[in-house]
């Protein structure tokens, strides 16, 4: 830790108060954190803590609104992430995000190197909670030759064609299914194109199919090069997603249109109650110089939480950023720099008030 660093957490402001949004800061204030919750567009009444309006994108009012909160958690589109991290580093907080966009990490890892507050982007589901996971199963190999993840979010009872629906951003997703994937492959490091590499997994008796899609991996290509042979991350939809997916963003060229692809997908498939949240991280490896494959395969549901049902890809995204603030404030996570999602403690993260929820799921 350095001498400058920013003291343990007691404060937490909370910008964008959609599904994640609003349940990371109702979990925050369960696990004791003095929660501001900041929203031009929310018209809930029962929150349950602060909540204030703000303009994000003015950031002399941003930074007034933030001085004296010790941390910020940005559940904003991942484009207006940076002028946030900027500001935080201005008022010497910590910063938390669940970004999966690599440019955006890149630039809050510029930001981190003078920070006096930790800067922790992809603190989400995946980059983050598989990141957590596949490091723990990395570390037990003696020699370890493969690390797979890959992540569904997908709805209970898919219909039509597609199978799919967006309870996630839209943003986001159209993003991972253009964007350029990194990847580790016979111990070099690659770029390679999304909705590609197809196979067949089953979770729980269920067909699904998975394809590479952009982000999810973080900074483990980083960490593990020259350590793990291969590396990969993958989405994983039910069976023929990828083909229609392809044919709509290539064929049709939406993929020169994001925005109105994004409209017209979410249009299409809107969000749903009852989703569930497929993992399923799977290394290989030499522990006691035998070859060993370790797996932690979870299919996980919507939920009821502090009063309301809460969707699987809500609770298990805002579960695990707020889980990586717990351990900052207990001191189990360093005070200042950049963290990597893949030097987070398995077992602490599940320790935590809200980490427990990973154990008693799925």
């Amino acid at each position: 830790m350095n001498e400058n660093s920013k003291p343990s957490i007691a404060s937490v402001a909370v910008l964008g108060l959609g599904k994640v949004g609003h349940l990371a800061a109702e979990l925050l204030d369960g696990a004791g954190f003095a929660v501001t919750g900041f929203d031009e567009r929310s018209t809930r009444s029962d929150h349950g803590f602060t909540v204030r309006s703000v303009d994000v994108s003015d950031r002399a009012a941003l930074k007034t609104e933030l001085d004296g909160i010790d941390a910020v958690l940005s559940c904003l589109p991942y484009h207006l992430n940076v002028g946030v991290a900027e500001t935080a580093d201005e008022l010497g907080m910590h910063y938390f995000d669940l970004t999966e966009d690599v440019p955006t990490t890149q630039r809050i890892r510029e930001i981190a190197a003078t920070s006096r507050g930790l800067m922790a982007p992809q603190c989400g589901l995946a980059p983050g909670f598989v990141g957590i996971v596949a490091a723990s199963q990395a570390e037990s190999f003696e020699h370890c030759r493969s690390i797979r993840m890959r992540v569904g979010a997908l709805p209970q009872h898919p219909t039509g064609l597609m199978g799919y629906a967006f309870n996630w951003s839209p943003e986001g997703v159209v993003n991972e299914y253009l964007n350029d994937c990194e990847v580790i492959e016979e111990g070099v490091h690659k770029w390679v194109s999304p909705m590609e590499w197809r196979e067949t997994i089953y979770v729980d008796g269920v067909q699904l199919e998975a394809f590479t899609t952009s982000g999810g991996l973080g900074t483990m290509c980083e960490t593990y090069l020259g350590r793990v042979e291969n590396i990969d991350y993958k989405t994983m939809r039910y069976p023929g997603h990828m083909r229609l997916m392809n044919f709509f963003f290539h064929e049709l060229l939406m993929r020169e249109r994001r925005d109105l692809a994004g409209e017209i997908l979410t249009n299409a498939k809107p969000p749903v109650e009852d989703d569930v949240v497929y993992i399923h991280v799977a290394s290989e490896g030499r522990i006691d110089n035998q070859l060993k494959r370790l797996e932690y395969v979870r299919a996980f549901t919507s939920r009821q939480l502090r009063g309301n049902n809460r969707t699987a890809i809500a609770w298990t995204t805002a579960g695990s950023v707020v889980s990586v603030i717990e351990m900052v404030r207990d001191g189990v996570l360093p005070q200042g720099g950049f963290l990597k999602q893949e030097e987070i403690p398995f077992d602490a993260f599940v320790s935590t008030t809200t980490g427990k929820l990973f154990e008693t799921a799925g």
